[in-house]
């Protein structure tokens, strides 16, 4: 069952006032879902299925909206936000795209969430020449302008990702005897290939089983077994929220104690980490670009307060622990700081020109030091990370910030 939410704002006795020509009117250009009043954006999210932990994103988006069309909207038009299910299954993303495109008509498909269903899009979107923008996914492919001119990541690409990792292992595990679990499909590969990448000619020596699994199956109980009999003292657990807490659980029921690497895409702390039991997840180690609301250390933080003033008044229901909630409202700026910049140049084109013309944009919630930075050559907005561990009931942060190259 699919989920529609639409923020619309009534304008009252407005509506009924008649337009009246200015100076400015001639210099606005509009693509399909805008209007003088109106820009309509789509959103695909897994509100059921196997990710349906990512379901919380598109609530925090479409609350964040919410919050703007309260105080006018942008550039005083009002955001209407069509978020539909698609259960992060393909066939239904692709139905769920299409009528958002052809029937809804909005001008972007914004923050579509997972490898495979956007994989499922992705030659669709740039056929029709819509924004396929701020993807939530990490897969390399997204940051392809030459070839796919219409699609744009967000956060930092899971190669990269990968080959941290690798850089830790090499540097800090004496012999190390690499196992990894992932998802058989885009997302999970692009870490095997930033874990080889990072590890060089050694790669092929160090990793001792590597084993998939299929999003349909499960668990991931009998991968974990084997990985263990591999005699394995590395795990790297690449995984969605629902197999990561199944992964971690066994992981430690079965006695082993590898230093174990979790992708970056499952460290909530209420979502994977509790379910799966803090006895169980101490000393995982991952990474970071945004803040963890978890952290003591934002307690007293401008952004973090900000953050939680803005959950309880227009998401009460969501929880304050969830680094979901928080990287949504990061990108949910994002995508406002392109339409402020935009103006009245509201076409699909000029959408992805702004997109790509970010130079050292500060958004909230992300770590210090971490900016976004586009160029019709680069879409990639986040570039850093920091490396992480769980102590505790949170992660800590240690070492510095890493960008794209390796280099602090």
């Amino acid at each position: 069952m699919s989920m529609t939410r639409r923020l619309l704002c009534t304008t009252g006795l407005a509506a009924a006032v008649a337009l009246v020509a200015s100076p400015g009117l001639a210099q606005k250009k509009y693509g399909p879902g805008v209007t003088d009043k109106e820009i309509k954006i789509g959103n695909t999210n897994p509100y059921s299925g196997p990710a349906s932990a990512y379901g919380t994103i598109g609530r925090t988006i479409a609350a964040y909206f919410e919050k703007i069309n309260a105080a006018g909207g942008i550039n005083g038009r009002k955001i209407t936000f069509v978020t539909l299910d698609d259960g992060y299954s393909p066939p239904k993303t692709v139905e769920q795209t299409r009528k958002l495109v052809e029937r809804e008509k909005v001008l972007v498909i914004f923050q579509g969430l997972g490898t495979p269903t956007n994989s499922a899009i992705h030659k669709y979107m740039n056929s029709r020449k819509v924004p396929q923008l701020f993807v939530a996914t990490g897969a390399t492919k997204w940051g392809q302008p030459k070839k796919y001119p219409w699609t744009m990541g967000w956060q930092p690409n899971y190669q990269t990702e990968g080959a941290i990792y690798a850089k830790y292992v090499l540097q800090n595990v004496k012999n190390p005897k690499i196992a990894v679990l992932y998802q058989n499909d885009d997302y999970g590969k692009d870490y095997l290939v930033g874990l080889r990448a990072g590890l060089g000619a050694k790669a092929d020596s160090m990793i001792a089983k590597s084993l998939s699994y299929e999003v349909s199956s499960p668990t991931v109980d009998a991968q974990v077994v084997q990985l263990k009999n591999s005699g394995a003292n590395v795990f790297l657990n690449v995984t969605t929220p629902k197999f990561a807490v199944q992964a971690i659980k066994k992981a430690h029921d079965l006695g082993w104690k590898p230093v174990h690497f979790l992708n970056n895409v499952s460290v909530s702390v209420s979502r994977v980490m509790k379910p799966a039991g803090y006895e169980k997840s101490q000393g995982i180690i991952s990474s970071a670009y945004a803040k963890d609301p978890t952290d003591p250390q934002w307690k007293n933080d401008k952004e973090y307060l900000e953050w939680v003033a803005f959950m309880k008044k227009w998401y009460p229901r969501g929880n304050l622990n969830s680094s979901f909630n928080a990287y949504a409202y990061a990108v949910a700026k994002t995508m406002e700081h392109v339409l402020k910049q935009a103006g009245d140049n509201l076409t699909r084109e000029n959408i992805m020109r702004t997109a790509a013309s970010m130079k050292d944009v500060r958004v909230p919630m992300l770590l210090p030091g971490v900016m976004l930075n586009t160029g019709p050559g680069d879409f990639r907005p986040i570039e850093q990370m920091q490396l992480m561990r769980f102590e505790g009931e949170t992660f800590k942060r240690f070492g510095p910030i890493i960008d794209a190259g390796g280099s602090s």
